[in-house]
């Protein structure tokens, strides 16, 4: 069985490259976008298991990509981890009730995402 495929999305080219680079030190498959509308293509192309989305991003942001998978018959199965800087509740209740499955609040320990993901769609075989 192949590594499930994960996307990763973040317009920070270091926060998507080094989230890319331990994702793929874990075992998983990863696929990165720089903004929402990358991402969407991406997931459309590629069916991920999971995304792990940033907030604020340019064209769409995290929250406008949860929303467009969740409504999609076809996508809402995929996963989704947003990750964000921005930790008032209303801005995490807003992520969760858009469809997000988790939210995590930068910065984050990258071991406590690749748990998170685990927990979401399994380890790598």
């Amino acid at each position: 069985m192949s590594e499930p495929l994960i996307l990763c999305a973040d317009d920070d080219e270091d926060i998507l490259a080094l989230v890319a680079l331990r994702l793929g030190r874990a075992g998983y498959g990863v696929v990165t976008a720089a903004d929402g509308d990358a991402a969407l293509a991406a997931i459309h192309e590629r069916h991920p298991a999971l995304a792990v989305l940033d907030v604020m991003m340019p064209r769409k942001s995290g929250l406008d990509v949860v929303r467009e998978l969740k409504s999609d018959t076809e996508l809402e199965d995929v996963k989704v981890i947003l990750l964000s800087a921005r930790v008032q509740d209303a801005d995490i209740q807003r992520g969760l009730e858009a469809g997000a499955d988790a939210y995590l609040i930068k910065p984050f320990k990258f071991d406590e995402l690749v748990e998170l993901i685990a927990g979401l769609i399994g380890e790598p075989s």
